[in-house]
């Protein structure tokens, strides 16, 4: 930089900073304009507002009401009626409200009206007691329950209506009587909980097994979805498009065709990227949900079990209470006290057909063919008199009583027997050309190979929904059975397969005898399992029906 223009930039500076601060000087010597409102405030310019309801008001008449004043007409602390709004007629207490004049009109006998026909009424107002809850609250409207403690007293703890008499009328006609009422009352209601236990453990069931669903088809759709935008997979599908641009460019004649090839490449990398953004798009979504749905897995898991839990232990509890109260009515019998099961030989523990020759030699065999057995096994046998004689000994002389007991009794043994054919206890001719070189036991386990095979014995020489095996099932059922195949030397044709359980016989008896060796109510249900549930009027009565099954015949 040379001297003249280190001059010029000087003098610059300086005549800059003079008229800066000259104008500086200049502009903080200016006044400022003040602006603002000014308010004045007088007293008693706003009217006070004391002891004052919307009844008066003190706003509208423009001047104060005085201090120590009487309460304002109309309001809660008016405790004086005025004869203008009160008179014989007024139903209770009100609170007046401020309302404008009302024109009035001259009517007959000198008396003014308001115009237009219609006659102010004052509204009542309720003295804090509501008249509904106290008819709900009152004796006539609560549950009633009719227990008997003793036998001849009357029910307790309940009103009767108006529909029996008053107070002299007689218990309902489905009210539990007799000395065991109060047993029978306490197993109905915790069998009724038990149902309700077992639908919530049901339902919480469903619910889990349909999260789990979502989730799992939330996961698989988010592991397709990945696949399909993983770049390697949108490489690979663009370089094909690139070899199928090229092809069709290597087979053009003319321009045309060349323009075509490379339309259709363009068009196919296109939808390319959109299937990809697309997919991943979706496997976001589908992880976010299925995050989502993890976090309530654990607490639906946690419900599905304490409802199970509950649903288990409210069935223990209505199984103990349909025991005493069994108990009870069996005591209440006058006959068949006594009786009991055959018992099962001491060299058969358990299940008499998983020893080897064990069937035969029973005790229960053996009464069987002595021609004197409990009635439990005639009815297992099909004996009809007996079933008819039990019928008539629980229903009397009622008919629908009789149809009733028929079908529940019905229903009883076909259980029994569907168990006995579903735990393979079956016995089997010795001069069978296909069961006769098999011991019973290992018999017994080809039939419940061929039942894991989904070929079953329907109990009546067939079988189940008419899915008749194969050879080769039937070998497979005894390769299952740990037997070897290769012992066979002749294999039933298609049509002795069909007749393959001809002459088996059900041995329900002696599975019985095995299995509730007492009949007694908690070994039944336990045995039958879930087809114990269709028998309630059979539990509901097993204090009647035990001695007459038990007795010999």
């Amino acid at each position: 930089m040379t001297g003249p223009e280190l001059g010029f930039l000087v003098l610059g500076l300086l005549v800059g900073g003079a008229a800066g601060a000259l104008f500086a000087t200049l502009r903080r010597g200016r006044p400022r304009s003040a602006r603002g409102v000014k308010v004045t405030v007088a007293p008693d310019a706003i009217p006070r507002r004391r002891s004052v309801t919307l009844a008066d008001s003190a706003l509208s008449s423009g001047t104060p009401p005085a201090r120590g004043a009487p309460p304002a007409r109309g309001g809660p602390a008016d405790q004086v009626a005025t004869p203008a709004d009160d008179g014989p007629d007024t139903p209770g207490p009100r609170t007046s409200v401020l309302r404008p004049p009302v024109p009035t009109r001259a009517v007959a006998g000198g008396a003014d009206a308001p115009a237009g026909g219609a006659r102010m009424v004052p509204v009542p107002m309720g003295e804090g007691v509501d008249p509904l809850l106290d008819v709900l609250r009152g004796p006539g409207i609560r549950a009633r329950t009719a227990v008997l403690d003793r036998a001849g007293e009357p029910p307790t703890g309940g009103v009767p209506d108006a529909g029996q008499g008053g107070a002299g009328g007689a218990a309902p006609a489905d009210a539990p009587s007799g000395p065991c009422a109060e047993l029978r009352s306490v197993a109905d209601e915790r069998c009724e909980v038990a149902v309700r236990a077992r639908l919530e453990g049901e339902r919480a069931q469903d619910t889990l097994r349909a999260a789990q669903r979502s989730y799992d088809e939330h996961l698989s759709g988010a592991e397709a979805a990945a696949r399909a935008a993983d770049p390697r997979s949108v490489r690979s599908a663009k370089d094909a498009a690139q070899q199928a641009f090229r092809a069709a460019r290597g087979r053009a004649a003319d321009r045309e065709a060349v323009d075509a090839a490379a339309r259709d490449w363009l068009i196919e990398i296109n939808r390319i990227n959109h299937e990809a953004r697309t997919a991943a798009a979706e496997a976001t979504h589908r992880q976010d949900a299925a995050r989502a749905l993890a976090g309530s897995l654990d607490r639906l898991t946690v419900e599905a079990d304490a409802a199970r839990i509950a649903a288990e232990a409210a069935d223990e509890a209505c199984l103990a209470a349909r025991q005493a109260a069994a108990d009870c009515d069996e005591a209440e019998q006058p006959v068949a006290a006594g009786a009991s099961m055959p018992a099962m030989p001491s060299g058969a523990p358990g299940m008499p057909w998983l020893d080897e020759g064990s069937v035969r030699d029973d005790v229960t065999t053996s009464a069987l063919q002595a021609g004197s057995a409990p009635t439990i096994f005639r009815l297992l046998q099909g004996d009809r008199d007996r079933m008819l004689d039990v019928v008539a000994r629980l229903a009397g002389d009622d008919p629908d009583q009789r149809r009733q007991w028929q079908l529940a009794m019905s229903d009883l043994v076909d259980a029994i027997l569907a168990t006995a054919i579903e735990g393979a206890a079956l016995e089997f001719p010795e001069d069978h050309p296909f069961w006769g070189p098999f011991t019973m036991a290992q018999s017994r386990d080809i039939v419940a190979a061929l039942a894991s095979l989904g070929y079953r014995f329907d109990g009546l020489g067939g079988w189940q929904d008419g899915r008749v095996p194969s050879q080769r099932d039937l070998s497979l059922a005894l390769g299952y059975a740990g037997l070897d195949p290769m012992r066979m030397r002749q294999w039933p044709d298609e049509t002795e397969m069909a007749v393959l359980f001809g002459s088996v016989r059900v041995a329900a008896p002696e599975y019985l005898a095995a299995a509730a060796g007492d009949l007694t109510l908690g070994e039944l249900v336990t045995m039958l399992g879930p087809r114990a549930d269709r028998l309630t009027d059979v539990w509901n009565a097993w204090g009647r029906i035990r001695p007459l099954l038990l007795e010999e015949s």
